[in-house]
């Protein structure tokens, strides 16, 4: 078992167990490895990349050519060695191939190959299986309930109708990245920038196909997007609007970005030679040469079907694959609440006192009514969830170290992509969790991220966290229910709780942040 699946095995009766999903797509290959509990916790524990170009020179033939197939298998080889080294056979290894392979003439041949050398069977997905894992890893992954989920890979892209989270229709076109490229762009002169003519008619071409499905035209609200490509896309667009600050990356999980800020990435992708175009912050360059058919293709999707923006998600095929089939099931491959497993999933990972950190959320949580109730401010939307979010994840940090564990916490659930959160909210969520202790909150390096009246929002709930912590000093669970209210010339915020405030006393008094809270909300506290 790898080190790294031992850290929440104390918290189960059972080890954790793993399992591999190694997926053959039409540009990259990849061995991702999920480490699970039985209560539910998930994680991926170690993945491997090659940029295989398995469905390179299909256009021609439609045949895999053999130095793709040469590839493949040499690829195949890495990662059945990598498998049998981590004990990972048999059941524990799930192999799936889609469009390229799907499509190729000589597919049997090949898998015949795949099956002598490495002993594996090779699933090969149908157009609708890709559909429907790309949705499971959407659906899971953001808070979508109505709209459309878009997976583009190499080979194809698929297009799915959501409507109460469930999948209605789905189309799926071979109009992938690496299709497009060399069906439409490959005949231009790599050195100069790319043709108007070719990319007409490689639009043209996604638009023709997206008329097979009727639904697709003038579909509008929310777009969901995964896939590398997308990914790419919507790194370049962040670096380009935010810049690179260093310090820690927020990732794109959940970042939306306009349909006007694509076409800009279309017409700065367009203008550069193939080379250039690897050099785009945010464009990996093993994706230099077929970004800008995936961008085409999605720019064409947004035109037709009248989406504003697109929505990131990190997950993709290989996520929905090991969510179906092995933490929810095919039949109803949904989880209750994406944003609240997010959080538990991150807080059993790094071994967090559920006790604790249930309750400082439910004082935390209370105080914030209170106060609202009372008429101290307007809540922004989404506020307590944020601030519920920061409270069952504010002890992260002590898997590292007690000391500064505040400063940690901030790392940990800055580094994590907490499905279901948007980049600028994971920002609030760390920040909360890092003022959580002592210091006056402030948005830092994120401050670009954030929307007016941010920062008081951030000032608030950290205070209101660092007093439900000052309340739950003992950790256990004595102080039951508390409130904060104006009483008699409305001049001071009284608390009231039920439990002995003794220890609460010294803790805020010890702190000075009777101090911090008057500065925050304009009042003395008076405790009892």
């Amino acid at each position: 078992m790898s080190w790294r699946s031992t850290r929440v095995a104390g918290q189960s009766d059972t080890a954790p167990r793993q399992v591999a999903v190694i997926d053959l797509g039409s540009n990259s290959w990849r061995l991702v490895v999920f480490t699970y509990g039985d209560d539910g916790w998930w994680k991926r524990t170690d993945e491997l990349y090659e940029d295989v170009r398995i469905g390179a020179g299909m256009a021609v033939s439609g045949a895999l050519t053999d130095e793709a197939i040469s590839r493949g298998l040499e690829t195949l080889a890495i990662f059945e060695h990598f498998c049998r080294a981590n004990a990972l056979s048999g059941d524990d290894v799930h192999v799936f191939a889609t469009s390229a392979i799907r499509d190729a003439t000589n597919r049997v041949a090949f898998l015949d190959r795949v099956r002598e050398t490495t002993g594996y069977e090779v699933e090969v997905l149908s157009e609708l299986q890709e559909a429907h894992y790309g949705y499971v890893a959407a659906i899971n992954s953001s808070t979508l309930t109505d709209g459309v989920v878009l997976d583009i890979g190499g080979g194809s892209m698929q297009l799915t109708d959501v409507h109460d989270r469930l999948e209605r229709s789905a189309l799926s076109a071979a109009v992938g990245a690496v299709r497009m490229t060399e069906r439409f762009l490959a005949d231009g002169d790599p050195a100069r920038p790319a043709r108007r003519k070719d990319m007409q008619r490689l639009r043209a071409h996604v638009e023709e196909q997206l008329a097979e499905a009727e639904w697709v035209r003038g579909r509008s609200g929310r777009l969901v997007a995964t896939g590398g490509a997308v990914r790419n896309l919507a790194a370049a667009d962040q670096r380009a609007a935010f810049g690179s600050v260093g310090g820690i990356d927020i990732g794109v999980q959940g970042y939306v970005f306009a349909a006007g800020a694509l076409d800009t990435l279309v017409d700065t992708l367009a203008a550069l030679p193939v080379a250039e175009r690897r050099t785009i912050p945010g464009i990996k360059p093993g994706r230099g040469d077929i970004i800008l058919a995936a961008a085409l293709t999605l720019q064409t999707v947004l035109e037709v079907g009248e989406f504003e923006s697109i929505e990131v998600t990190e997950m993709g095929l290989r996520d929905g694959i090991f969510l179906a089939r092995t933490i929810l099931n095919e039949e109803h491959p949904l989880l209750p609440d994406v944003r609240a497993a997010a959080v538990r999933n991150l807080a059993i990972q790094y071994e967090s006192d559920l006790t604790h950190t249930e309750h400082v959320a439910h004082l935390s949580l209370q105080m914030h009514e209170s106060l609202v109730q009372a008429g101290l401010f307007e809540p922004k939307q989404g506020e307590a969830e944020l601030l519920w979010a920061a409270a069952m994840l504010h002890d992260v940090g002590m898997t590292i170290s007690y000391d500064d564990h505040h400063k940690h916490s901030r790392y940990l659930i800055a580094s994590a992509e907490l499905p279901g959160f948007e980049p600028r909210e994971r920002a609030l969520i760390a920040q909360m969790a890092r003022y959580h202790r002592k210091g006056a909150p402030k948005l830092g390096e994120w401050a670009k991220l954030g929307l007016p009246g941010d920062e008081e929002m951030l000032d608030r709930c950290a205070m209101l966290l660092r007093l439900a912590e000052h309340l739950e000093r003992g950790r256990d669970q004595s102080i039951t229910g508390v409130r904060l209210s104006t009483n008699g010339d409305g001049r001071a915020l009284h608390l009231v709780a039920q439990g002995d405030l003794t220890l609460t006393r010294w803790s805020v008094d010890r702190y000075g942040d009777d101090e911090a809270f008057e500065r925050v909300f304009q009042r003395p506290l008076v405790i009892g």
